[in-house]
């Protein structure tokens, strides 16, 4: 059966937001400011990484890791000069 989870965080003054579905196949979708940026799939609890830019001047690289489990997925933001950032559990 597969499930959507939600995650997010504000970075250098951006939104950052993963969608995590879940299953056999584990769909990641994601966005900055909105806008769809990053789109990965994996199989089963194997992470995967989405390498991402910021918008700001000048442009920032980030990668957002995913473990989608077991149990309960996980986002992490991983950004030049910072400590990995966990991104927030969201509803929806």
């Amino acid at each position: 059966m597969r499930r959507r989870h939600h995650f997010h965080i504000d970075h250098a003054g951006h939104s950052v937001s993963a969608t995590v579905e879940t299953g056999h196949r584990v769909d990641v979708e994601l966005l900055v400011d909105g806008k769809e940026t990053g789109h990965g799939t994996t199989r089963g609890d194997r992470p995967v990484a989405l390498h991402v830019e910021l918008p700001t001047e000048p442009v920032t690289p980030v990668t957002v890791r995913v473990t989608p489990g077991p149990g309960v997925p996980r986002c992490v933001l991983v950004a030049p000069g910072a400590d990995p950032l966990v991104m927030s559990p969201r509803p929806y």
